[in-house]
């Protein structure tokens, strides 16, 4: 097996951890806190969560080029998303401490994926700017879906996946104060191509500390 294929493996094993332990989640939030309800304010689609459903499609990628986006998406994407929680963790609280400490190790691998997947990136595909927005294109798709789940089960149950739901309100700072006198559409549309930017920074670092002292 070639070092790219071991790569993907243990890629997929960490996807593996990760469902399962979000599974974990998933049943400790219904059968002991909500009293075997749903609560689908947890459902597991939010941009921290997407790297999840990505690791776990490694093994079934024989194309390197789809390789290359998921691991730039790791790169700028989820390790944004890993490090800027850490800024306000006031979503990371629970009432049981498991729960928390799941939230807080959750994210530091976050950060951890995002870190290898920028080597791997540049010892195996050499990353440039068509990857990123290729990555982007990726983010978009999944944000499309997570408004498709807002719209579709908000008439059933709380729900606000990637934080842009037209039905609650915006609690991020500054971006509430957007939401509070601009309105739903600027808001959403402020913060998505906030959190593009936020990656495409990350990806300007990367290439200016890393991959151009190599």
């Amino acid at each position: 097996m070639s070092d790219i294929g071991k790569i993907k493996r243990i890629f997929f094993s960490m996807g593996l951890l990760l469902f399962a332990s979000e599974l974990w989640k998933q049943c400790t939030l219904t059968f002991i806190l909500n009293d075997g309800i749903y609560d689908f304010w947890y459902f597991p689609f939010q941009l921290c969560s997407i790297p999840m459903y990505l690791l776990l499609v490694f093994p079934f990628l024989e194309n390197n080029s789809h390789s290359k986006v998921i691991f730039t998406f790791l790169m700028d994407y989820s390790l944004l998303s890993g490090i800027f929680v850490f800024f306000d963790t006031s979503g990371m609280q629970y009432p049981i401490i498991s729960l928390t400490m799941h939230s807080y190790v959750w994210h530091i691998i976050l950060i951890i994926i995002g870190i290898s997947s920028g080597i791997i990136l540049y010892r195996f595909f050499k990353p440039n700017f068509a990857s990123f927005w290729k990555a982007t294109g990726l983010f978009i798709g999944c944000a499309i879906i997570a408004q498709c789940l807002n719209l579709s089960i908000s008439q059933y149950a709380q729900i606000n996946m990637f934080y842009i739901s037209p039905f609650e309100p915006a609690t991020q700072t500054f971006f509430s104060s957007i939401y509070r006198y601009l309105g739903f559409g600027i808001y959403m549309i402020s913060y998505l191509c906030a959190i593009v930017l936020g990656a495409f920074l990350f990806h300007l670092l990367w290439k200016k500390f890393f991959y151009d002292k190599l």
